[in-house]
């Protein structure tokens, strides 16, 4: 079973998939803190300064604790249960983003295999070659 499970791991398949969540994983890291550092700021200030993180439905003062939050920091410090669609409206347009740049990389990728040169193609088998020669003997008859 240890060997089995060497052979797995070890196939090219295995390694190119691991390599490519590492990646992966790093590159959704960038594209999060492109969307909260620098393309929200400007968008939430083209809305009235507002910050999306800030954007929830304190849930608390549905069941008579009606205290007001500015902030979703401070809500989740007072213990108070949200909503926090501003938070999912981030991870929405993370993703969004990321997509659109998995797109953009995939469709460069199938261009440059597509002008690739195909291969040529392989030399004919000894049967062929046989074959070949028994045909051009008998229309030599």
């Amino acid at each position: 079973m240890l060997k089995e499970f060497k052979e797995f791991a070890m196939k090219g398949n295995v390694l190119d998939m691991a390599i490519g969540i590492i990646i992966g994983a790093a590159f959704g890291k960038i594209v999060s803190s492109f969307v909260a550092d620098l393309l929200m700021p400007p968008i939430g200030m083209l809305m009235g300064k507002v910050d999306f993180t800030n954007w929830f439905v304190n849930l608390s003062g549905l069941t008579g604790a009606a205290a007001e939050y500015p902030t979703l920091k401070l809500a989740k410090d007072a213990g108070a249960v949200t909503l926090n669609y501003g938070v999912f409206l981030n991870t929405v347009i993370d993703f969004v983003i990321v997509a659109f740049a998995i797109f953009l990389l995939v469709k460069q990728v199938n261009r440059l295999k597509r002008n690739e040169p195909a291969p040529p193609p392989a030399p004919p088998g000894q049967q062929e070659v046989l074959l070949g020669e028994i045909r051009d003997l008998l229309a030599k008859r």
